[in-house]
């Protein structure tokens, strides 16, 4: 029986950054799901308080030095791997010295928001969506955890739709207790445009698009979410089942129960 592909896409993952219970998912998931058989790949930001030297980074140059253009601008992408110590785990970093090397995560050294974190969001999606791509990999699921996967199902379901890497792919966000406090800035919908994907969808929100309304973008063109630890906004939670999308909750779990992980897949795959 043909093993299922899972492409984990995080927002963080020790030992790269501090620990943090996104991290923390982001580094035991995948390696929990890769012992019940599953194929995985597993990105993330090369966020500039990344220490390249001793996480022991290096290029990958066959998948380096695309253009990702947005707003009439050629943004380099840069792909970096690295190995997780005493695991069978190889990171994929998305890079570009703009968006992540010259910086740190969502907020600089005095901890102000980035102003631009939604068009970081967006350089993210595509340089993910485009390695894979180069990868000549097909996921059966996209797991986006952390606001910086955001676009991805939105692009999945629109720019990439027509891709045979992800024609039949499903998309799951989990949902976190942390994220922005700022608003998303007013120049991402024009970011936002690439090939069936229009800025026009933003109508479809608030006109004060807030960290809320970019979850719920992420809600809207999932296939599943998760509640993947305490302190998540219950007005998020509510909106998911309204919309009737397949839900689970792990808010009340002590530790990270990979069985329901591994059944919720399974479900959204039926």
């Amino acid at each position: 029986m043909k093993s299922k592909k899972i492409l984990f896409i995080n927002q963080e993952i020790t030992p790269y950054v501090s620990d943090s219970e996104l991290s923390h998912i982001g580094r035991e998931l995948p390696q929990s799901i890769l012992e019940k058989g599953y194929e995985i790949r597993t990105f993330m930001p090369k966020w500039g308080n990344i220490n390249e030297r001793r996480g022991q980074l290096h290029e990958v140059i066959r998948l380096s030095r695309m253009m990702i253009i947005f707003d009439d601008t050629d943004h380099p992408l840069i792909i970096k791997v690295a190995s997780i110590p005493s695991t069978r785990i190889q990171v994929y970093f998305i890079d570009n010295d703009d968006y992540f090397t010259k910086r740190l995560m969502a907020n600089d050294e005095n901890g102000e928001e980035y102003e631009d974190n939604g068009e970081r969001s967006i350089f993210f999606a595509r340089g993910v969506l485009e390695t894979i791509k180069k990868l000549h990999w097909t996921p059966d699921i996209i797991h986006c955890q952390g606001w910086i996967g955001n676009i991805v199902p939105y692009y999945v379901k629109t720019a990439y739709k027509d891709e045979p890497s992800f024609a039949n792919t499903k998309i799951i966000t989990s949902l976190f207790g942390n994220g922005l406090k700022k608003d998303i800035e007013k120049t991402f919908g024009q970011c936002l445009e690439f090939k069936d994907a229009h800025s026009d969808i933003l109508k479809n929100y608030n006109e004060k698009f807030d960290f809320t309304e970019f979850e719920k973008l992420a809600i809207d063109y999932s296939d599943g979410v998760i509640e993947a630890g305490p302190g998540v906004n219950q007005q998020l939670v509510e909106y998911t089942k309204s919309k009737g999308i397949p839900f689970m909750s792990q808010a009340a779990a002590t530790e990270l129960d990979v069985d329901a992980y591994d059944n919720f897949y399974d479900s959204i795959l039926e």
